[in-house]
């Protein structure tokens, strides 16, 4: 990237701004009240009879707190308060097979954290026992699981495979020990190179792996042997995520010292830096913070445009219902968005009473799918046709030009009008999620969100 590149992007506000990560449009800061769980009941009982769903399985509990994390969890040294939120989760699961149209199949089954591996290989057996009453996976579905290799052994990497677990995601973070003791989080590369190399001995062929840019300390010769070293797990697939630094959301963050991190500038080097390596490597670019091998079914997704983006970044799922199950997590549905209670003991008090979880959440209302698909098709294929979007939704030629032409004037040179519709160029790909948040009709504080960069 040239030096009049950098200064075109710096005068666009690239290094100065916070946006949204759009993982969901509209994104959860926006999400209401008035949603609960009567419009869960509802929605999920609106569910066509033999449809396809994803479910998403939130464990909100680590053996220990990385500083680095912005996520909802909570420390634990105790198995009995982790084994009484998952009676709690089975007894959520149960409610909503109960209330599940007849014919149910699975396309993803995703067990998120907090540190899933955390449980038992008796209590992973007996979780992915009770998420099988919902109903069969489909052909071609996928079972996947965050791992932590400081927190498995063979005992649950087997009851883990025994129950059908087709992809294993490892946190990676960075190799470099010093900024592991900076950030909280101590796992040696021989320790992750042992729970890898464990996991492809039990047939589970698809690795996906984890590695963040921006972290305190971090230089380009540092973050150059962190991804080197991850190369050498050949792993299927990497996401490559910038380090959110939100201490007055994540009061944890408040261990990591502020001076030590890099500065904006510096932070698109380091991805710079990491993504050379990856593409020097075989590996495909999907979106703005992802890689594939050839193989993989995100490259594939990539190629035949399918490309997806849900609450775990990009994903080559179809399925248009996602299910959440377990404390904060977030359902998706053709009529909006619901989300659980985002503590344990909220949670628990819901489903201990009978009803849904849900506590917050968002109904679509007006042009926000329209705006949902553009922001989707940006990240996900950084174009959008207007053919299609002219097809599906009540939108006027003029109204959809108007909105095309506004973004386009916000970032000249960097985007373009095309006889299809609108794209990002090349050179404007690091502006990509300022360039999404021209299509959101929402207001926004900037503070709730992460660096642009």
């Amino acid at each position: 990237m040239t030096t009049d590149t950098i200064s075109q992007l710096s005068r666009l506000g690239l290094f100065d701004s916070r946006v949204p990560r759009y993982t969901s449009y509209p994104t959860a800061p926006n999400f209401r009240p008035d949603i609960g769980g009567r419009e869960m009941r509802e929605w999920i009982s609106a569910i066509p009879g033999h449809a396809e769903i994803s479910v998403y399985v939130h464990i909100p509990f680590c053996r220990r707190l990385c500083w680095f994390c912005a996520c909802r969890t909570q420390g634990t040294s105790n198995l009995d308060t982790v084994r009484a939120y998952l009676e709690t989760l089975k007894a959520e699961i149960e409610m909503l097979r109960a209330t599940l149209p007849e014919g149910i199949r699975l396309s993803r089954i995703h067990w998120g954290g907090g540190t899933p591996t955390l449980l038992s290989s008796e209590m992973i057996s007996d979780l992915a026992a009770q998420i099988a009453t919902l109903g069969p996976m489909t052909e071609g579905g996928e079972f996947s699981v965050e791992i932590d290799p400081n927190e498995i052994d063979d005992a649950r990497l087997d009851a883990l495979a025994a129950a059908g677990m087709t992809r294993a995601s490892i946190g990676v973070q960075d190799f470099d020990a010093a900024i592991q003791e900076t950030i909280g989080r101590i796992q040696s590369y021989d320790v992750t190179r042992d729970v890898a190399e464990a996991i492809r001995a039990r047939g589970i062929k698809s690795l996906n792996a984890d590695i963040l840019y921006g972290l305190p300390m971090q230089t380009n010769e540092r973050i150059a042997e962190s991804v080197q070293s991850l190369l050498s797990l050949n792993p299927d697939r990497v996401a490559l995520y910038g380090y959110a630094h939100v201490p007055w959301m994540s009061r944890r963050q408040s261990m990591i010292p502020s001076d030590d991190l890099p500065t904006p500038e510096q932070r698109l080097k380091l991805f710079e830096t990491a993504r050379e390596l990856f593409l020097w490597d075989g590996y495909a670019e999907i979106g703005i913070d992802h890689f594939a091998r050839p193989g993989d079914g995100l490259n594939l997704a990539h190629r035949n445009g399918t490309l997806r983006r849900n609450f775990q970044g990009y994903t080559d799922d179809q399925a248009e219902i996602l299910i959440g199950l377990g404390a904060s997590s977030i359902s998706r549905f053709p009529q909006g968005y619901a989300q659980n209670a985002p503590g344990t003991r909220d949670y628990t008090t819901h489903v201990d009473a009978g009803r849904f979880a849900t506590a917050r959440g968002y109904r679509f209302d007006g042009d926000d799918l329209l705006r949902a698909r553009i922001i989707e098709a940006l990240m996900c294929d950084f174009r959008v046709e207007r053919a299609p979007l002219l097809e599906e939704f009540n939108v006027t030629p003029v109204h959809l030009e108007a909105m095309f032409a506004g973004a386009a004037a916000r970032f000249p040179g960097f985007v373009e009008l095309t006889a299809a519709g609108f794209a990002i160029k090349e050179a404007g790909r690091p502006l990509t999620r300022m360039i999404a948040r021209a299509f959101d009709g929402f207001e926004m504080a900037a503070s709730g969100h992460s660096s642009a960069v």
